[in-house]
């Protein structure tokens, strides 16, 4: 018979630690954007600026690292300038894209 193991016993899941690269942040990102859920974007965006040094990130986006905390809470909805600060300072941007392509678009 196996061994049950309690939830409260697992160690609990951080993001950050599988942010490594600009690719797996892109992906994460495109995950995350595709929920519509602007505290899950939050949250997302803390842990990769968590992963990337908070400090380092709050600097190159021009907001403090008490600030970028706050908004970066994963119960928050921060401000569009925000989240494009914070992406230019992670070195990603937000890209728009058709829902529904049409069909004539193939292949251009």
């Amino acid at each position: 018979m196996s061994k049950r193991i309690k939830a409260a016993d697992l160690p609990e899941f951080d993001a950050a630690h599988y942010l490594d690269s600009e690719t797996s942040i892109a992906a994460y990102l495109t995950d995350i954007l595709e929920a519509n859920d602007a505290a899950l974007l939050a949250a997302a965006l803390g842990d990769i600026a968590r992963a990337r040094g908070m400090t380092e990130i709050a600097k190159s986006a021009g907001i403090t690292r008490e600030a970028l905390y706050k908004a970066l809470r994963p119960d928050s909805a921060p401000r569009f300038d925000t989240v494009n600060r914070v992406c230019a300072a992670l070195g990603v941007r937000l890209v728009a894209q058709a829902v529904h392509p049409s069909p004539d678009a193939v292949g251009v």
